[in-house]
């Protein structure tokens, strides 16, 4: 069970937590990028790139015995902020139809370039299943 840290008086952040509270058996997820599982992009749409990322992250959980909502923590790392500001709605319905209405503790950073080429985002999670 998760619980949402929210300090009082804050404004709620829109698709994500500033902390959650969880305990249980912790899965570590790094480097998926938007790529398929013969690792080729592809398309080179920031938003296809992001929904086949996030599909990468729910088949690890899968394969970990987690589900989506188990996330208690994602870094997501974009070579654009602007290509995701631009395509924000497009990007949060494809989380909201792979991740569903789950929003862990999120941060969102701008890279000058990430190490698979091609690549325009890549995500990091943490999941905690529940015991």
């Amino acid at each position: 069970m998760q619980t949402i840290v929210q300090p009082k008086g804050w404004t709620r952040p829109k698709g994500y937590a500033n902390g959650v509270l969880t305990e249980g058996k912790l899965l570590f997820i790094a480097g998926q990028v938007g790529w398929n599982e013969r690792e080729e992009f592809e398309s080179d749409d920031f938003v296809k790139q992001t929904e086949q990322a996030l599909r990468n992250v729910v088949a690890v959980l899968h394969e970990g015995g987690a589900k989506p909502e188990h996330i208690a923590r994602m870094t997501w790392y974009v070579t654009s902020n602007k290509e995701y500001t631009d395509q924000l709605a497009e990007v949060g319905k494809v989380y909201k139809r792979i991740i569903g209405p789950h929003y862990p503790a999120m941060s969102l950073v701008q890279v000058a370039g990430l190490f698979e080429a091609g690549a325009k985002l890549e995500i990091e999670a943490t999941a905690v299943i529940p015991r």
